[in-house]
């Protein structure tokens, strides 16, 4: 994978999340994940596909979505994933990828994102047998992580 790709991820992740949940994200260490691998609770797929070809995962605690959530809500009190919640996180990883999309056309990379899908349960397991993954750890704060798994093909 182009690392070149990456950078545009990171830099529409850390203005969203800032812009409409006022959170600051810090970069933590990117490295590359072994597939299989485990997931947090939480999970909200986006297909890409274009120039580069994949997906982008959004993966977090049940706590950290919810503390998201209720950001995203202007500091409302959220206690659990209802339909709201989930279509706030849902819109917010959207607006993420869009964001990148913009910026990567911008570099000559054209690439359109596909609708989000959120999963929730235990256990999960990520299997992207024929791309690199590549994990791109944000700090929302000194607990809550958000992990954004970059698995794209140049096409």
């Amino acid at each position: 994978m182009n690392v070149e790709y990456i950078n545009p991820f990171i830099e529409a992740s850390q203005t969203v999340l800032k812009q409409i949940s006022g959170i600051d994200a810090k970069l933590g260490k990117v490295y590359l994940k072994d597939s299989p691998y485990k997931s947090d609770n939480v999970m909200i797929i986006v297909g890409l596909t274009g120039k580069i070809r994949g997906q982008t995962i959004f993966s977090m605690a049940k706590q950290v979505a919810l503390n998201i959530a209720s950001a995203m809500m202007c500091g409302m009190p959220v206690t659990e994933l209802d339909e709201i919640s989930k279509s706030a996180i849902s819109e917010l990883t959207n607006m993420i990828l869009g964001n990148t999309a913009t910026i990567l056309y911008n570099r000559g990379v054209g690439i359109e994102i596909t609708p989000p899908s959120f999963l929730m349960g235990e256990n999960m397991q990520i299997s992207s047998s024929k791309a690199t993954t590549i994990c791109v750890p944000l700090y929302l704060n000194d607990t809550d992580v958000l992990e954004i798994d970059i698995s794209v093909v140049d096409s």
